[in-house]
């Protein structure tokens, strides 16, 4: 399998997962899961194939993780819409997914089968697919704070609300916990790996810092909210930077200066 195959893999789970997204508003449940099952299905079926072509996990380059990005952002989706039921959902996720899709489709990086000695340590893949799994998941908290602030109708009462417009914030409250869960143990395993490969747990690398502050922009997002006097406008804010933060950490660093010629994690070309 090769990386021209893509497109036709993405373009058959694009269109399974707008029809789940489109099934889901028409209430056609069994048909909005199957269809968005499906769809994991084919895009997770490109994914092991090109683990199999490149003799490596897909991960070491920003096309790579954008890959599993892509596949976990629908699965969260599909999560959220089961547990919730909140039929908008599914069409969120989708369209996100979608849109890094055609980054990839735009902006195809080379993929070949070197991999670093630094990149070979049994802790990378769980560390990056966890850390993923965590981006979709806060990735979708986003999405329904952006829902939250922009544009579902709320009365005056339910702006001052602590319960943050009723039920929904349990479900956004949630989906945070679980993305800093994961996020924590993908930090962790980070460290193992940075122990393995470098000989220490955390040297402030500038992806580093950033993976800090990201995870400390979360935590303090959790905490506000526990607050009884909170502000739930202040508390969606935060958690929008948050998200911003987490850009940062993910591929932002890359064009920082101080991440030229310095960081060990920018390492899209082998050396």
């Amino acid at each position: 399998m090769t990386w021209d195959s893509f497109i036709y893999f993405a373009l058959a789970a694009a269109l399974l997962w707008v029809s789940g997204a489109w099934a889901a508003w028409k209430s056609k449940t069994t048909v909005a899961y199957t269809t968005t099952v499906l769809g994991l299905l084919v895009f997770f079926a490109f994914i092991l194939s090109m683990w199999v072509s490149l003799e490596r996990p897909p991960l070491r380059t920003m096309g790579e993780t954008r890959l599993w990005y892509s596949f976990f952002l629908p699965l969260v989706g599909l999560v959220v819409y089961s547990r919730w039921h909140y039929k908008w959902i599914l069409s969120f996720s989708t369209l996100l997914s979608i849109v890094f899709i055609c980054v990839n489709l735009f902006k195809p990086e080379i993929h070949s089968k070197t991999l670093m000695p630094a990149l070979q340590s049994p802790w990378f893949a769980p560390h990056v697919i966890v850390y993923m799994f965590a981006y979709a998941v806060l990735g979708a908290a986003t999405v329904m704070a952006l829902y939250l602030l922009f544009f579902r109708k709320k009365s005056n009462t339910e702006e001052q609300s602590p319960l943050l417009f009723e039920g929904m914030g349990e479900a956004l409250d949630n989906l945070v916990y679980v993305g800093l869960a994961f996020m924590t143990i993908g930090m962790l395993f980070g460290a193992l790996w940075a122990k393995e490969a470098w000989g220490h747990y955390w040297s402030w690398d500038p992806k580093e810092t950033w993976a800090a502050i990201t995870w400390f922009a979360y935590l303090v997002y959790v905490h506000y909210r526990q607050i009884p006097t909170h502000r739930p406008k202040l508390a969606l804010w935060i958690l929008l930077i948050s998200f911003v933060l987490l850009q940062m950490c993910w591929w932002g660093i890359n064009y920082l200066p101080a991440a030229q010629g310095s960081s060990v994690h920018v390492y899209s070309t082998p050396s």
